[in-house]
């Protein structure tokens, strides 16, 4: 974890992952709730899911950015096309617009995590210290050989 932003998108990331647990868990005991889940086996499987890449992002893995990215995607995103031709034809009701801010976090939040990734893995690789880049990585204050340094032989005795 680099920045304030990196810890931010993962807590959004549980968060969402708690509210999905929610949705799921008052789906299945028949509590009435605005949200619904779009398939409950497939919502499931996607819980875990995303705990799994929970704790790759936790550990800076691009790999679980990745998965996290496609799973989503492929869950929310269709429901997110579907919802957005839906309230296009103005055939919606409150229900409709909440699976759509549904979907729309579903896939806001895997983009932002594998933007954060990728940007911080370029970082990473290219490195920049305040406090020695001014030196090191200027040329004007490279160490140039004096030439009175060859000529001052000193002798031990």
């Amino acid at each position: 974890m680099r920045s304030m932003s990196s810890y931010l998108l993962l807590i959004f990331m549980v968060m969402f992952w708690i509210f999905r647990v929610i949705v799921a868990f008052t789906h299945a005991m028949g509590i009435e709730f605005a949200f619904v889940p779009m398939d409950m086996n497939i919502e499931i499987v996607l819980l875990f899911v995303a705990l799994l890449c929970i704790l790759l992002v936790g550990k800076r893995k691009l790999l679980g950015a990745i998965i996290y990215v496609i799973a989503y995607g492929m869950y929310f995103g269709v429901d997110l096309y579907n919802a957005i031709i839906a309230l296009s034809t103005n055939t919606s009701g409150i229900s409709q617009y909440a699976s759509t801010l549904s979907s729309l976090i579903g896939v806001a939040i895997p983009l932002g995590v594998l933007f954060s990734l990728l940007l911080d893995k370029n970082r990473t690789a290219h490195p920049v210290d305040k406090k020695t880049d001014w030196f090191y990585k200027n040329e004007q204050f490279d160490r140039q050989m004096d030439e009175r340094a060859d000529q001052n032989e000193y002798k031990n005795y």
